[in-house]
């Protein structure tokens, strides 16, 4: 049976309930978004002599929590445009219109008789064959159904989404013994392909997958760390980016998440899981218990584990807990011998590896935290999955681990990992056994670009599914590279398409990763039909080598600055110029250069997750790596073909000098970084390279022609000139800017005016990219850019000066 999700009802707008709805509506879904109308009018309701009928009394709690949900931070929508998606209404009024949907999902609040009640009254207008689900993170899938249909209960399951909905990438789908393998099969699909989640298959067990783990490593921690003389800020410094976690590590994270949302569900899982071995590690110890009774939930309020406050100077400052006093402290700065020593170790493998072995009190935390996780994970299988990768899945979509609990364990190497239980005194699930007398001493193995995992039950390594809907670089980097150097490399990815990838630090654009796009260009010009600019880092790219141009600026060695510069504009001219179709494929931080680079492909695929910018005036230059160029070209079609004057010119104007960021892969669309129907988004950013590879395929198979570079571009000349002029400086006399802001608009201005040109003219890409280059370079001679560019080195912030 083929499904379309043309419509969906959102039963719930609280907080997931409404961030729900609009990731809904990011894919461009209707969405109807109901709560429960009033019981009582607030003040401002009877002043204004309102009664409880009032259809603007009766939507007031779904409406103020849909208010509230669209001015959050991150935001919850791609667009707010796309918030014209979502209907708004009420259980008593508008229930009935969940006959129209094709999806319904349930996000009240977490208690089982509501939940049944609300079913019940769902029955009563639900389409028969409808999909019905439950957001519970909790509450046993096959309860809610309790005298409820055979057609409602083939139809439904859990769809466990993690907050924040868009950012976080689980979504976990839990059957129950009558859901349809049909409607399994589905949101497996679904969730993957059209709302970019990683889908993972969990049993109807307690918390299910990811909380049942995560929130035991946290609870784990919270018990060990006092034995281990470990301080917040310690356990926070190892346990963050410097192991592939997120940057909150554990104690922020729980300051954002709420104590209280992380101790609600560690007392259900101690009432819950009466036979798991490791039941004690769910009671709260005594700090937990006495910031529960002091309400220190963390940022909702105002302290937790960690409190901003402000010195007698003004200024804010983070202070954090003593767990003995519980008194607050100015943080201490963290210093191990073994975190100096591992920043000289590059990949993410090889610094955990090293970092468990250290002789030091950071080696100790590491080697028992991971024996916790390690002997945990195996007693899980087969109770909460039975293939141990969806584990992995679960931890690296749900809690944005770069390594799950196995693929730890591999990095370590699985003798070490035993070793590290055996002396914590912990016990490992028998199959472990198992598999090491079958001779098999990883958790994984990747052969010829496919990756396999160790299967329990079969005793055997499998294929890991689903693979062949995606191009993972980590799998075929060893059996594909065709071509690589210190800083990028080169891999085939069949089909007659190749992809570059930059492998540089933070994908920064030197001299290594141009000489490897310009031989990628070459190689897919003499034997191949296209080529991908894409990489599965963090980030796409940071922009251009500061650090190069810095040293060059320093040394005052103009020809050789003149001439980098020079080169990175010929070679994103080769990216658009050349025989073959060119597909980028941005991602996340995609800054300065590296949005430069995506201005000049054929076409671009970026994943929806896509943070882009030109936003080189904070380190006290303008783009010039084409991107004042292209955006001045852009203007130019705009204008002609809308024919408002100067509008274009001014909008992009801005969007350089204010150095705009677009927070989606759709408002990079709005802000004329991609080209409206040339160029898409991937949902899901696994699918990111596979996606672009078949773009390539497609325009190479529709007659690929190299294009001819232009020379019909329209400047303004004195006209536009004289307009930035005056608006910037007004800003300057307003003190809204610097006098060095005021010399960079000045500059940004003459090369999109196209200099001091008397009239309208028609100029050439070349003449523009002269102008782009002279006026970086004259940046770069001054003494404030200098100040700008090493305060970012240093800091990795803008300086105002």
């Amino acid at each position: 049976m083929k499904r379309i999700i043309r419509k969906a009802a959102v039963l719930g707008s609280g907080i997931m309930g409404s961030r729900i709805a609009c990731h809904l509506a990011n894919k461009g879904i209707e969405v109807l978004l109901l709560d429960i109308p009033p019981r009582e009018l607030n003040d401002a309701e009877q002043a204004k002599g309102l009664s409880l009928e009032d259809p603007r009394v009766r939507n007031r709690i779904v409406n103020e929590n849909f208010q509230g949900t669209l001015k959050a931070n991150p935001a919850p929508l791609y667009d707010k445009a796309f918030a014209s998606h979502i209907t708004t209404g009420n259980f008593d009024d508008d229930l009935a219109k969940i006959k129209d949907v094709d999806w319904i999902i349930e996000v009240v609040v977490e208690r089982l008789d509501i939940k049944q009640q609300l079913f019940e009254r769902v029955e009563k207008h639900r389409t028969p064959g409808t999909l019905i689900t439950s957001n519970t993170s909790g509450i046993p899938i096959h309860l809610m159904t309790k005298g409820r249909s055979e057609d409602f209960n083939k139809h439904f399951c859990g769809t466990h989404f993690f907050n924040p909905p868009r950012y976080l990438r689980l979504l976990e789908i839990i059957p129950t013994k009558e859901t349809s393998q049909e409607v399994v099969d589905f949101f497996m699909d679904y969730g993957d392909r059209y709302l970019g989640k990683t889908t993972v298959l969990a049993k109807d067990t307690p918390a299910f997958i990811a909380n049942r783990v995560g929130i035991f490593g946290i609870m784990d921690l919270f018990h060990s760390m006092k034995k281990l003389d470990m301080s917040i800020e310690e356990v926070d410094k190892l346990t963050g980016t410097l192991v592939g976690r997120p940057k909150s590590a554990t104690f922020r994270t729980s300051d954002v998440v709420g104590l209280d949302t992380l101790v609600h569900v560690a007392n259900g899982l101690y009432e819950a899981c009466p036979d798991d071995e490791k039941r004690d590690t769910f009671k709260l110890p005594d700090f937990i218990d006495k910031m529960m009774e002091k309400k220190w939930f963390g940022d909702k309020t105002k302290q937790g584990f960690y409190k901003k406050v402000k010195g007698e100077d003004g200024k804010s400052e983070i202070l954090a807990m003593d767990l003995d006093s519980l008194q607050y402290k100015e943080k201490s700065r963290v210093k191990f011998a073994s975190l100096d020593q591992v920043r000289s170790i590059n990949g993410l493998k090889e610094k955990i590896s090293f970092l468990a072995s250290a002789k030091d009190k950071a080696g100790d935390f590491y080697r028992s935290s991971y024996a916790g996780l390690f002997a945990y994970v195996t007693n899980r299988i087969p109770e909460i999955s039975d293939e141990l990768f969806r584990i992995d899945q679960a931890m690296r979509a749900g809690f944005g681990w770069e390594l799950g609990p196995f693929e730890l364990w591999d990095a370590i190497g699985l003798e070490k990992g035993l070793k590290f239980i055996a002396d914590r005194g912990e016990k490992y699930a028998d199959w472990v056994d198992t598999m090491k007398s079958r001779g098999i001493s990883s958790f994984y193995k990747t052969e010829k670009g496919t990756k396999y995992y160790y299967d329990v039950q079969s005793e055997e390594y499998k294929a890991i599914p689903g693979q062949s809907a995606y191009i993972m670089l980590d799998t075929i980097r060893e059996s594909k590279t065709i071509w690589s150097n210190s800083e990028s490399a080169i891999q085939d990815l069949g089909d007659g398409i190749i992809n570059f990838e930059f492998r540089s630090k933070m994908n920064s654009l030197g001299g290594g990763v141009l000489a490897g796009m310009n031989k990628a260009i070459d190689l897919a010009e003499k034997e191949y039909d296209g080529l991908v600019i894409g990489n599965q880092a963090g980030n796409f790219s940071v922009g251009a080598n500061l650090a190069m141009i810095f040293m060059m600026a320093i040394e005052q060695e103009w020809d050789e600055l003149n001439f980098a510069i020079k080169h990175f504009q010929d070679t994103v001219m080769r990216v658009r110029y050349s025989d073959i179709p060119v597909v980028v494929a941005p991602h996340g931080m995609t800054f300065g250069g590296g949005c430069e680079m995506t201005l000049h492909a054929d076409a671009v695929q970026a994943a929806a997750e896509t943070y882009m910018g030109l936003v080189e005036f904070g380190v006290g230059v303008i783009p010039g790596g084409g991107g004042t160029k292209e955006l001045t070209l852009r203007a130019s079609d705009r204008y002609v073909k809308d024919d408002v004057e100067l509008n274009a010119y001014r909008e992009n104007y801005l969007t350089i000098g204010m150095a705009k960021v677009a927070t989606s892969a759709q408002e990079a669309m709005n802000l004329g970084f991609m080209v409206e129907g040339r160029d898409h988004y991937s949902m899901n950013k696994d699918r990111q390279i596979q996606d672009a590879k078949r773009k390539a395929q497609v325009l190479a198979e529709q007659g690929y022609q190299r294009p001819i570079e232009r020379t019909d571009i329209k400047v303004l000349g004195q006209q536009a000139l004289g307009m930035f002029k005056v608006g910037a400086f007004q800003m300057r006399e307003g003190k809204y800017i610097s006098d060095h802001d005021l010399k960079m608009t000045e500059k940004l201005a003459w090369v999109m005016s196209g200099g001091d040109l008397s009239e309208a003219t028609t100029v050439s890409e070349s003449y523009l990219l002269k102008l782009e280059r002279e006026a970086f370079l004259s940046l770069c001679g001054e003494k404030k850019t200098l100040e700008r560019i090493q305060h970012m080195l240093k800091t990795g912030k803008p300086l105002r000066n």
